[in-house]
């Protein structure tokens, strides 16, 4: 009945916990410093030794505050806005201060949202008024050019003859019209005057023959045949070389005409033939020629100069003669033409010829009437 003696409601005994005996035996403890502790002695196992606290005011341990991260006010919002935008679509600069501290994010992303669609549409006007422009330029330019290219026609069916150019008293006019810059295509403008100067020189070289052979027969008088066929082939070989192979690749290169390529090269190539006979130079016949130079050599040394010199051109003639004539072929044979279609613009060009249909047409009423 022991254990009932103690009453429940009584108050509770006061109870010192820093009298426990483990409490009392560590502050009655006498305390030594570092260097006396060991921690393998066996007397001091049992016990533990605080440590020495450093000389010096101690100083409370400050927790440093933490700094959180700033929100972006509406202002900062409507710079960074602006970097992307132009300021003519931005509306957001109209809005107060006061209604964007009131709206905040609110206000800038309704504001951004609302114009958004009328910035792409100013976006996509000003395209299509830059491509407008670009297209009025450039139907302006074809217009330039396309008034340019019917005033060019014009110019050339109302084209006065040009070459030979003759002073205006001179009663005879000229004959033929030739300009390399308009009518020559620019990929065949030098090739066609390296020709044109080709047969000037082979004008130029045929007068010097007829001076060599007028020097050989003043010394022997018996060359009197020589002269006068050097007079002939001046007179004859200087327009028909112009007729007969210049006018025909002029023609061709100005309107690609393949007959006229065959011509040129047919003519052209007895052109070099004869240009090989004038150098050789066999007498009698009024050239100026190696062997006729030779020949007069110990009757007349100038004279045989003077002949020399006119073979030499003759070679010339013959040699840029068949250099001209493979350039002009690789070009023949760059446009695709062939004998076929050279056939055919022959016969349309017989056909189409006023003066052959009404030949034929009188020839035809004639056989007619005949019968």
């Amino acid at each position: 009945m022991s254990s009932f003696d103690t009453n429940p409601f009584a108050d509770p005994v006061d109870v010192n916990p820093f009298q426990d005996p483990s409490v009392t035996q560590l502050t009655s403890a006498p305390q030594g410093g570092l260097a006396e502790f060991n921690p393998f002695s066996e007397t001091n196992a049992a016990t533990t030794v605080p440590v020495t606290q450093l000389p010096g005011p101690s100083q409370p341990a400050v927790l440093q505050p933490s700094v959180e991260p700033t929100q972006p006010t509406p202002q900062l919002l409507l710079r960074q806005a602006s970097k992307f935008l132009p300021t003519r679509f931005l509306a957001v600069s109209e809005l107060s201060e006061r209604q964007m501290l009131l709206g905040g994010d609110s206000i800038l992303r309704d504001s951004y949202m609302r114009n958004l669609p009328k910035a792409v549409a100013s976006a996509a006007q000003a395209s299509l008024l830059r491509q407008q422009e670009e297209l009025d330029r450039k139907a302006a330019e074809l217009e330039r050019k396309e008034r340019e290219l019917q005033n060019t026609v014009a110019n050339l069916h109302m084209r006065e003859n040009n070459w030979p150019p003759l002073p205006m008293w001179c009663p005879v006019k000229p004959c033929f019209y030739q300009d390399f810059s308009t009518e020559i295509p620019a990929d065949y403008q030098r090739i066609c005057k390296m020709l044109y100067y080709l047969w000037m020189l082979h004008s130029v070289t045929l007068f010097l023959n007829l001076l060599a052979c007028l020097a050989w027969f003043l010394v022997d008088t018996s060359r009197g045949v020589d002269f006068g066929l050097s007079i002939l082939w001046f007179v004859i070989f200087t327009p028909c070389a112009f007729l007969c192979w210049y006018r025909p690749i002029y023609k061709a290169f100005r309107s690609d005409n393949s007959f006229s390529f065959f011509v040129f090269f047919f003519v052209f190539f007895c052109q070099i033939g004869i240009y090989i006979i004038q150098l050789v130079g066999i007498p009698s016949l009024g050239d100026s020629g190696w062997i006729a130079a030779l020949s007069i050599l110990n009757q007349d040394l100038a004279v045989s100069i003077i002949m020399m010199v006119v073979a030499g051109f003759f070679t010339l003639c013959a040699v840029l003669s068949l250099f001209l004539l493979k350039r002009v072929h690789s070009l023949y044979r760059r446009t695709g033409a062939s004998f076929q279609q050279a056939q055919e613009e022959f016969s349309q060009g017989i056909f189409s010829n006023r003066t052959f249909r009404s030949a034929a047409s009188s020839a035809a009423r004639g056989a007619f009437q005949g019968n």
